[in-house]
C-alpha cells in the first residue's frame, strides 16, 4: 500500500482556507496522533528494513525508497510505549524534513482532517527525556489528536545517521 503525496495534497482541496490546517492523523498504540499533511510525502506499507550498528533504540533502520535512503524510526519506541508489534495495518509515513526523508512505523493511518488553527492548544510540558515532541494537541470529536514535532522526533538520532 503506498499512497503519493499529490493524492494527500488534492484531497479536499477545495476546503482550504487561512484559519485551516490539514493533518493525517494515525494510531500508535491506541493513542492518535497527527502529523501537517504537508509534511508527508507518502504512506506504504511495511517493509523490513536493513539495521544500523549504533543506533539509537527507536531507529529500525533503513529502507530504500527508488533509490533514496530512509531511516525508519518506530514511533511507539519513541513515544516510550515499548517496540511495535507489526501487523497487517502497520504503516511507514515519509515524511520530508526539508534535507531529507524519514519513515515513522505507526499502527494505523487513520484520516486526513481539516482543523481550524484556532482549535489548537499547547502541548503540556511534561518531564520526560529532555526534548518536545509534541508540538499542539486538538480535539477532534470524542479524542484529543497530539500534533507532532517532526524535528523533534527524529533529532536525536540525527548524528548517527548523517
Amino acid at each position: 500500500m503506498s499512497l503519493a503525496y499529490d493524492t494527500l495534497a488534492d484531497y479536499g482541496a477545495n476546503a482550504s482556507s487561512e484559519a485551516m490546517q490539514r493533518i493525517v492523523t494515525f494510531k500508535v498504540d491506541s493513542r492518535s496522533f497527527g502529523v501537517d499533511v504537508a509534511s508527508v510525502r507518502e504512506i506504504k506499507g511495511w517493509q523490513p528494513t536493513t539495521p544500523l550498528p549504533n543506533a539509537a533504540s527507536h531507529v529500525l533502520g533503513v529502507i530504500n525508497l527508488r533509490g533514496a535512503i530512509i531511516a525508519v524510526y518506530d514511533l511507539r519506541r519513541r513515544l516510550g510505549l515499548g517496540a511495535s508489534v507489526i501487523s497487517r495495518s502497520s504503516v511507514v509515513i515519509v515524511v520530508d524534513l526539508g534535507e531529507r526523508l524519514a519513515g515513522l512505523l505507526v499502527d494505523a493511518v487513520s484520516d486526513i482532517v481539516d482543523i481550524q488553527i484556532s482549535s489548537l492548544r499547547p502541548a503540556p510540558e511534561i518531564a520526560g527525556e529532555g526534548d518536545d515532541i509534541l508540538q499542539a494537541l486538538v480535539v477532534k470529536g470524542d479524542e484529543v489528536v497530539a500534533l507532532l514535532d517532526l524535528a523533534s522526533v527524529v533529532r536525536e538520532s540525527a548524528t548517527v545517521l548523517n
